[in-house]
C-alpha cells in the first residue's frame, strides 16, 4: 500500500478538524466546516488554502527561456523578472499534458507550477523534450518536495495579507510575483489564484515559517470572515469561475483552441504542438467548451452526454452548484454552432432529461476581473 505524503500544514489540519482525504499522492483536508461555508468565506472576505501539493519544476540554465518557450504554447521570451503566465503544455498532436504557471525569475531561471496529479507525468514529458533539444542547454529539477504553499484568496486579501507583509502589496499586480518576508519568513508571493478573487499564493521551502504565516493569517482573519478552506471550495470557487479542471474540462485528447485557450496559445513562435493546433485552426475546431445553466437541481457530472434536437452532440466537462448565483452549471463540448446564447440543449441525467441553457462564462466573475490587477 502506497503511503501518503503530508503536506507542511497536515498536523495544523487535525488540530482544526479537518475532514482529510486522499489527492494526489497526499492526506489533505477536503472541508473543515463545510463547503458552501468556505466557499462564501472567500467571495465575501477570505479563504486559506493549502496548496503544498502542487508541483513545481525549475528550469535553469543559460537556454532556460528559449527551452521554456518550446516547451510550452505560450510566449516566455518577453517576459522579465517577476513576471507570471498561464499556459497549456502540448503534446506534438495538440493534446494538452498539463496546464500550468511559468514564473521567470531571470534569463537562466524559470519555475513551472505544475498540476499535482501531473508532477512525474509533466517532469517525463518535460525530460523527453529536452532530450530532442539538445541544442539548448537546460537543467531541469523537480523541487516539489522543497516547497510548501498555501493560497490566500478573497477580496480582504491583501488588506489581511499586509499586516503581516513588509512591502507594499498594492504594489504586486496581477500575474506578477516576488520574493518577500511575511512574518518575516523568505517567501516567493503571488499574485495569482484558482478562485475567480483577488488573491496570493505563497511559496516558501520554510516549511515552519509556513504555518506561522497560516496561523497568523487564521487568527487574525478569523474575526473578519477568513476561513481555512479546503479541495471541495477550491473545487466549486474554480468552476463559477469558469476555470480549466485538467481532467475535466481539458486532458490529452482535448486542445488548447476546443477548450478555449486561445490566449495562451502563439501561433507566431515554434512549440511542441504547433504544427497540429495550426492545422486544426485552418481546418476549424469540431467543439468548443460552452457554458450552461440547467433549470433544475440534478447535478450534471463529468462524461454525461448532451443532446441537441434528441440527437447527441457533446458531453459534460464540469458540472456543479454555484453558491454565489444559487444555479446548477456545467461546463460540456459542444459544436461550434450550438455555442450561441440562450440556445437550449437537454442533458441525460439519471435516466432524466434535464434542460440546460447556453450562457457566457464564468459564471460568476470575482475581483480577479478587476482592471486595476492586470
Amino acid at each position: 500500500m502506497t503511503t501518503l505524503k503530508k503536506t507542511p500544514l497536515y498536523e495544523t489540519h487535525l488540530q482544526s478538524g479537518a475532514h482529510m482525504v486522499p489527492f494526489a499522492g497526499f492526506e489533505m483536508p477536503m472541508m473543515f466546516s463545510s463547503m458552501i461555508e468556505e466557499h462564501q468565506s472567500v467571495r465575501s472576505s477570505a479563504g486559506l488554502f493549502d496548496v503544498s501539493h502542487m508541483g513545481e519544476i525549475e528550469i535553469s540554465g543559460k537556454d532556460a527561456v528559449a527551452f521554456t518557450n518550446y516547451l510550452i504554447c505560450n510566449r516566455t521570451t518577453d517576459m522579465k523578472d517577476g513576471d507570471i503566465r498561464y499556459s497549456p503544455m502540448c503534446y506534438p498532436d495538440g493534446g494538452q499534458v498539463d496546464d500550468l504557471l511559468a514564473y521567470f525569475f531571470n534569463e537562466e531561471k524559470m519555475l513551472l507550477v505544475v498540476n499535482a496529479t501531473n508532477i512525474q507525468k509533466d517532469l517525463n514529458h518535460i525530460l523527453g523534450i529536452q532530450q530532442q533539444r539538445k541544442d539548448l542547454e537546460v537543467r531541469v529539477e523537480n523541487c516539489s518536495d522543497q516547497f510548501g504553499q498555501i493560497a490566500f484568496q478573497g477580496p480582504k486579501a491583501e488588506e489581511l495579507l499586509q499586516e503581516i507583509a513588509e512591502e507594499d502589496l498594492s504594489q504586486l499586480k496581477f500575474f506578477k510575483f516576488k520574493s518577500m518576508p511575511i512574518a518575516g519568513i523568505k517567501t516567493i508571493t503571488s499574485r495569482t489564484g484558482y478562485t475567480g478573487e483577488d488573491g496570493f499564493e505563497i511559496l516558501s521551502d520554510n516549511f515552519e515559517g509556513l504555518q506561522k504565516i497560516w496561523n497568523l493569517l487564521a487568527e487574525k482573519g478569523g474575526p473578519r470572515g477568513v476561513k481555512p478552506c479546503g479541495l471541495g471550495s477550491r473545487d466549486t470557487l474554480r468552476f463559477e469561475a469558469g476555470l480549466w479542471l485538467y481532467g475535466n474540462d481539458i486532458d490529452e485528447h482535448i486542445t488548447p483552441l476546443e477548450a478555449g485557450q486561445h490566449f495562451a496559445v502563439k501561433l507566431d513562435k515554434d512549440f511542441v504542438g504547433r504544427d497540429a493546433l495550426l492545422k486544426q485552426k485552418e481546418s476549424g475546431i469540431e467543439r468548443t467548451l460552452v457554458a450552461m445553466i440547467l433549470e433544475n437541481k440534478l447535478i450534471p457530472r463529468h462524461g454525461m452526454e448532451i443532446f441537441h434536437e434528441d440527437k447527441p452532440v457533446g458531453f459534460v466537462a464540469s458540472g456543479g452548484f454555484c453558491p454565489a448565483i444559487q444555479k446548477v452549471a456545467c461546463m460540456g463540448y459542444l459544436p461550434p454552432d450550438l455555442n450561441q446564447t440562450s440556445h437550449k440543449v437537454s442533458i441525460s441525467i439519471r435516466k432524466k432529461t434535464e434542460t440546460a441553457t447556453i450562457t457566457s462564462r464564468p459564471f460568476y466573475k470575482g475581483t480577479s476581473g478587476r482592471k486595476d490587477r492586470r
